[in-house]
């Protein structure tokens, strides 16, 4: 890999103690008519003040006059740290990098050097990703820039195909987090691996992580979901998948659905069930609230839906002995759950019968898969 001129990172204070540090370039690198670093900007703290501009200011300022009187920016401690500058881009590989989910001092410092280098960058947005390499001050030919969405990812796909046969390096981003997670880049990535080129992790912010980061869950299995199916029989069969599990559940959702998966979960969850709602991750407004799914309607209710969501819901108890419910009310529970969602019709019946609401949930869950076990056992 040749680098033209000297690309580095320089370290500074912002105002109040936060870490941040200049993006800049004498000379700029580049790698095949790529990418090119220039110019002084933020890089890491100073970022997450955006509502700063004075900060701003003070660290361009001294990003410039670091510039002057120090030539040989590659000795600057983050990148000689990191020792970024010494691993050697492959040529003829796909570059899949993750972005900042919300705060853009996330950004690692192997995806900006990785972005700074590539020839070119396959974008879910391209006026989102635009903004990004501007804050980081990475230019980019506008032709080296491709729209990849989930509306044109396969013609994407061979189009990055041909530029890496070429020998081109490709980066591959979403508008935010890691590509190809719930978001488009897998149809590229597949078409990659497929014609036998490589493909390259640049890991770094994940929302999925971040939110499993602050569960608490201390062992057991993960289950990703991401966006519940759109589908009436797959989003049911999605839920009976969830109320069972005894891993972990991950959703994603959006803020216009998501009082309706609020009420979705809530019906087919036992009332104690918790449910982690992360709202807003690194962002301004980031909440995080551990909320039992018999207040989860109510709660979202109270708290207006803005931005984007995750939410896990904990594992699914171990399972309870059986208990032996009287006629009386098992005839309730079977009445009461021919009409309702099993959460709603185990809490009347529990008002009616004086049985605990979490009991009487277990008993018509119980009852209910092994009606289905049966069926399945006699198609």
């Amino acid at each position: 890999m040749t680098v033209g001129g000297a690309v580095g990172l320089v370290g500074a204070g912002v105002a109040g103690g936060t870490a941040a540090g200049g993006v800049v370039g004498g000379g700029g690198g580049v790698v095949g008519g790529g990418a090119v670093v220039r110019g002084a900007g933020t890089f890491a703290g100073g970022v997450a003040q955006e509502h700063n501009a004075a900060a701003r200011s003070a660290i361009r300022n001294r990003g410039s006059r670091r510039m002057q009187e120090e030539p040989d920016l590659m000795t600057d401690r983050l990148v000689e740290s990191s020792g970024v500058a010494t691993q050697a881009l492959a040529p003829g590989a796909l570059y899949v990098v993750a972005t900042p989910i919300g705060n853009l001092a996330d950004l690692t410092v192997r995806a900006w050097w990785v972005l700074s280098h590539v020839d070119a960058i396959a974008a879910e947005d391209t006026r989102v990703t635009r903004h990004l390499l501007e804050r980081y001050h990475v230019s980019l030919a506008p032709a080296r820039l491709i729209a990849a969405h989930e509306h044109n990812e396969r013609s994407a796909a061979e189009r990055v195909l041909a530029m890496l046969r070429e020998g081109l390096r490709v980066a591959l981003v979403s508008d935010a987090g890691t590509p190809a997670i719930s978001d488009p880049g897998a149809h590229i990535v597949r078409a990659v691996s497929a014609a036998g080129l490589r493909v390259i992790p640049v890991p770094g912010p994940s929302s999925l992580a971040a939110a499993l980061s602050v569960a608490g869950f201390t062992h057991g299995p993960a289950l990703f979901v991401g966006f519940l199916p759109n589908a009436a029989r797959e989003r049911s069969s999605c839920l009976q998948t969830i109320a069972a599990s005894a891993a972990a559940t991950v959703l994603f959702e959006a803020p216009h659905r998501l009082a309706s998966t609020a009420g979705a979960l809530a019906a087919v969850l036992a009332p104690a069930r918790g449910v982690l709602v992360a709202r807003e991750l690194t962002k301004k407004f980031e909440t995080i609230d551990n909320v039992a799914a018999g207040e989860l309607v109510n709660y979202v209710a109270a708290n207006e839906p803005r931005g984007e969501y995750v939410l896990i819901v904990e594992p699914a108890p171990a399972e309870q002995p059986a208990v032996e419910l009287d006629a009386a009310a098992r005839r309730w529970l079977n009445a009461l759950a021919d009409a309702l969602p099993p959460a709603r019709a185990a809490a009347i019946a529990a008002q009616a019968t004086g049985l605990a609401r979490d009991v009487l949930y277990r008993e018509l869950m119980r009852g209910r898969t092994a009606d289905n076990d049966e069926s399945a056992s006699n198609p």
